[in-house]
């Protein structure tokens, strides 16, 4: 991908001389590890949004549903999971 975008910072003097250190023992450019650490980051950023739509559809359909009638109570829900811890005890 060819580079033509130049992107300045303003940062700490000691951040950047520790980073520059690091970049040279990784026997790395510095250029290229703040390119993966942008990459991954919009890459976080995309997947989260991604997963919040997810989510918000999932509860749309749930509150659609509901609202048609094919939910069940908290107390319909306990009894009939009551019923079948009564019965695997009965197994056991």
């Amino acid at each position: 991908m060819p580079k033509q975008a130049v992107f300045t910072l303003k940062l700490e003097t000691e951040l950047r001389d520790q980073f520059m250190a690091e970049a040279e023992a990784a026997h790395r450019p510095a250029s290229q590890i703040v390119r993966e650490m942008m990459r991954d980051f919009v890459q976080k950023q995309q997947q989260s949004r991604e997963y919040e739509a997810f989510l918000q559809q999932k509860v749309h359909l749930a509150r659609a549903s509901l609202d048609a009638g094919n939910g069940r109570d908290h107390a319909e829900v306990e009894a009939e999971f009551a019923a079948r811890r009564a019965q695997a005890v009965k197994w056991e």
